[in-house]
């Protein structure tokens, strides 16, 4: 709605930018079966100070991670008996939650879990697109999202992986009315939802066919660093792993794809200085 402030961000340095419209992502947070030791290997690695969340009857739900004092990612328990894996997860600013279940049923996704009240900080929901991949909407009230990003040791890019792009783009573009930029890549072409001040509201990827069947169509997210080679050094301290190794992204930087010790993946970028 008009006046009521959108996060955006780019894959560059620079502070977040605020937008009043696009629907952009605008909160990632992690869903892992062992919040203690999540904390302690994300505290260590990007220098964040984690701030538990507790409901009425004292139950620890939530841990905020701050980096300056401001928010820039959440983490959460996995619910009892999950069987899920562990995953960093996506969150897409909506205005109307309710309006936005809608428009996903009747595009081919489907709810995953319907909306529901966060306390006072706003409302969530989760969805799967029509691709099958796994996203969360977020309708802020105290809570407005990432308040530090692009910047070292924050999160700087949301990227779709999936099978079917085609079918992605259309679903997200009836959704929530993202347009699209196609870029011409060495390894095939990169979808880049248009708008915010530069660079873009995130991306999507053609997942390649040397990846396996399992791996499941998924929002990916990316944490700039300043230097790459140590932060993944520290990252195998901590216990996690590489999952593909670091990478030149002409005129992006360098990336490399990581496990944490629980397998949820995200990726480390290091920009390029002109970025």
């Amino acid at each position: 709605m008009a006046g009521h402030s959108r996060l955006r961000l780019t894959p560059a340095h620079g502070r977040i930018h605020l937008t009043f419209s696009g629907n952009p992502p605008s909160w990632v947070d992690l869903f892992s079966p062992d919040l203690d030791g999540a904390k302690n290997f994300y505290g260590s690695l990007f220098g964040w100070e984690l701030d538990d969340q507790f409901d009425r009857d004292g139950n620890r739900i939530y841990s905020m991670a701050r980096l300056d004092g401001k928010a820039v990612a959440g983490m959460g328990p996995m619910p009892p008996a999950s069987e899920m894996p562990s995953f960093w997860n996506t969150y897409i600013a909506s205005d109307d939650i309710d309006a936005t279940e809608a428009a996903v049923q009747a595009n081919g996704g489907h709810v995953m879990m319907p909306s529901m009240q966060v306390m006072e900080s706003g409302k969530m929901a989760v969805f799967a697109d029509s691709t099958g991949a796994p996203f969360s909407v977020w309708q802020a009230q105290q809570h407005i999202g990432t308040e530090l990003g692009n910047v070292s040791n924050t999160y700087s890019w949301n990227e779709l992986m999936t099978r079917d792009v085609a079918s992605a783009r259309e679903f997200y573009s009836n959704v929530f009315g993202w347009q699209y930029i196609t870029h011409e890549m060495p390894h095939g072409d990169y979808t880049v939802i248009e708008g915010g001040v530069n660079g873009g509201l995130g991306g999507m990827l053609q997942m390649p066919a040397e990846v396996p069947e399992a791996v499941p169509n998924h929002w990916g997210v990316y944490f700039t660093v300043d230097d790459l080679d140590a932060s993944v050094a520290k990252l195998q301290e901590l216990g996690g792993q590489v999952a593909m190794p670091a990478m030149e992204l002409p005129g992006v930087g360098r990336v490399s794809t990581l496990l944490d010790s629980w397998g949820a993946s995200f990726i480390l970028m290091q920009p390029n200085e002109q970025s």
